[in-house]
């Protein structure tokens, strides 16, 4: 997957909306500020949150890494181009996405949650 298609898988996840900081930090957010990836991290890298017992395996994994300032909220990054497959990525961010809605208030998961 490309950036941009990349942006648009995450803009159709329920609630998502995008935002531009730290200078070209492209931020996926649910509920106005809980993060679950940013594009263009650092410059290019993708990173977003994983299950806490699964941060170590990722980051064992090639063309992974611990992702800066957000690695002991256990956030990866990765590196273009993407060493896994257009479905790998996106259940890994729909994963992401679940991962922050459930440590929403029940009443705020209301239409957020999915069947995964």
């Amino acid at each position: 997957m490309n950036s941009e298609a990349i942006a648009i898988f995450c803009r159709s996840l329920p609630g998502v909306r995008e935002d531009l900081k730290w200078g070209d930090n492209r931020v996926f957010s649910i509920a106005g500020t809980k993060m679950f990836a940013i594009l263009d991290f650092l410059g290019q890298d993708l990173a977003f949150k994983v299950d806490d017992e699964l941060f170590l395996g990722f980051v064992e994994r090639p063309g992974f890494r611990p992702a800066p300032y957000l690695a002991r909220a256990r956030w990866v990054s990765l590196a273009p181009p993407f060493a896994l497959s257009d479905g790998e990525l996106q259940s890994l961010l729909t994963r992401s996405h679940q991962l922050v809605v459930k440590r929403l208030p029940k009443i705020r998961q209301v239409g957020l949650l999915l069947d995964c």
